[in-house]
């Protein structure tokens, strides 16, 4: 969805055109893949990370255009409310010292990002929702002023035919309806890209699948939204909700939402994009004059516009992904099920435990998707969003076993996944002192059980046991956060 489109108005003969249009892109790209015209392997890897915007009070500051045009780079991008922006990080190769040149890049580009911010009063916060949030921030009137965002909000509203509800349990119970999509902008993240071939796709996306419930369970960071306390990872469930496309009746029918988990291990890319065209409707029918076939005929490779744009409107929490670049096509997957922060050594921190568990989990002889059932790993990821560092998940017994064990998370990455993740670093060249740094952080969570959501639930019935209503208490605990977050301390390391 990072394309810019016009808004405009679309008649019943727009989608019938755009759903013609995807089938010749799925053709084309199922040519793409017999003829392997894919670009060969490279070893990349990028970043993408949300941020949120606040005042010195800790409260959500609507001015995104201000800060962006005093930063003045194009590394950083408006998202969908006033309150957020975005930074890209150029994609980077795999190997040697990488870890810690990203960490250095993000230091002194959100650093400087921060300084110009507070020229216009603004401050920048890495955290998956920013707890002084409140429902009345979460309005239309705060979207950021750009037509892809009205768009997106009218087509979902309309697909919808309904308000927006939202009703999550968790430690508490939050229930509220929205005109908008806005509550969506609540979730600030982290996306990892690794660039794939095809032939290591499936292994590669099957992996990241598995991966996910031990990623959420070290790194959640979302504890808060509009004052209530509800999961460990609350993003996972309000994005789910703030983009659901179904009114009550279709969600009983079990119309799958637009933002999935899946509902199988896959054979290929084709699997993702062919799923996407089949289940669902087109959100943004907007057709290019490009024809893929004829383009593949004339010896060219088509960008297959039609069907990037609708995977960008498919929320996979890890999402295949075409593109073009000086003429080559290639496929990523996207792991998007981080949240942002705390601090930009548990951002890489995070990103060293995924690009190196994926590696060893898609290359292992005997892959565990192989002996944990679909189903159990998307209840994994449930259990991990709800319950972060204290989950308790279901894994296969032992290398050949075909039971299922429970075992707690900490003591999973501990003891199994943080030596793959180690062998998978090491399989990319990644240098030792890097590997044991950054894996040495994931470690430190499971021995304190400490991660950013854990920090801040503790900070904030601190704050409160101290006599302050629940409000003040969220203003005081996000203040302490951001000092920290700027101390460079890893959240494990947090002070009481």
């Amino acid at each position: 969805m990072g394309e810019k489109v016009v808004a405009t108005g679309f008649d019943l003969s727009d989608r019938l055109r755009y759903r013609r249009k995807l089938r010749q892109c799925l053709m084309g790209l199922e040519r793409l893949l017999e003829e392997k015209r894919f670009d060969r392997p490279r070893n990349l890897m990028g970043l993408e990370i949300e941020l949120n915007l606040t005042d010195s009070d800790g409260l959500p500051r609507m001015m995104n255009e201000e800060v962006l045009e005093r930063i003045a780079s194009r590394d950083f991008q408006t998202e969908l409310a006033q309150f957020n922006i975005e930074v890209n990080i150029a994609p980077h190769r795999l190997g040697g010292r990488v870890l810690d040149r990203l960490a250095e890049e993000l230091r002194i580009g959100l650093g400087y990002a921060d300084r110009k911010s507070r020229e216009v009063g603004a401050h920048i916060v890495m955290v998956g929702i920013l707890p002084t949030l409140g429902a009345q921030d979460m309005v239309s009137a705060n979207l950021s002023r750009a037509d892809r965002y009205m768009m997106l909000n009218d087509r979902i509203l309309a697909a919808r035919g309904e308000d927006i509800s939202l009703d999550i349990a968790g430690v508490e119970r939050l229930t509220t309806t929205s005109a908008s999509i806005a509550p969506e902008a609540a979730c600030t993240s982290m996306q990892m890209h690794l660039q794939v071939t095809p032939a290591r796709f499936a292994a590669v996306w099957n992996a990241a699948q598995v991966a996910v419930a031990p990623q959420i369970a070290m790194g959640a960071n979302s504890p808060f939204l509009f004052g209530r306390e509800l999961w460990s990872e609350t993003r996972i469930p309000l994005f789910l909700q703030a983009t659901d496309t179904r009114p009550e009746e279709l969600r009983v029918q079990g119309v799958r939402p637009i933002t999935w988990f899946g509902e199988r291990w896959i054979n290929g890319p084709y699997d993702l994009f062919e799923e996407n065209v089949r289940y669902f409707p087109s959100l943004l029918p907007i057709c290019e004059d490009e024809d893929p076939l004829r383009v593949l005929d004339e010896g060219g490779v088509p960008s297959l516009k039609e069907l990037t744009l609708h995977n960008g409107t498919v929320y996979r929490w890890n999402r295949p992904v075409y593109a073009v670049v000086d003429g080559v096509p290639h496929l990523r997957v996207e792991n998007r099920v981080m949240p942002a922060g705390p601090t930009v050594a548990d951002v890489i921190a995070n990103a060293a435990f995924y690009y190196g568990l994926v590696r060893a989990l898609a290359e292992a002889q005997r892959p565990v998707w192989g002996r944990l059932p679909f189903a159990v790993a998307e209840a994994n990821f449930d259990t991990a969003c709800r319950d972060g560092i204290d989950a308790v998940l279901r894994w296969p017994k032992g290398a050949r076993g075909g039971s299922l064990a429970e075992v707690a998370a900490v003591d999973l990455v501990r003891d199994e996944l943080l030596p793959l993740a180690a062998a998978g670093l090491d399989a990319w060249g990644i240098d030792p002192v890097d590997r044991d740094h950054y894996l040495g952080i994931i470690e430190g969570r499971c021995s304190r059980r400490t991660n950013g959501a854990r920090w801040q639930r503790d900070a904030f019935h601190r704050e409160l046991g101290r006599g302050p209503d629940r409000q003040r208490a969220l203003a005081a605990m996000t203040l302490r956060y951001c000092e920290l977050m700027h101390s460079g301390v890893p959240v494990h390391e947090w002070p009481d």
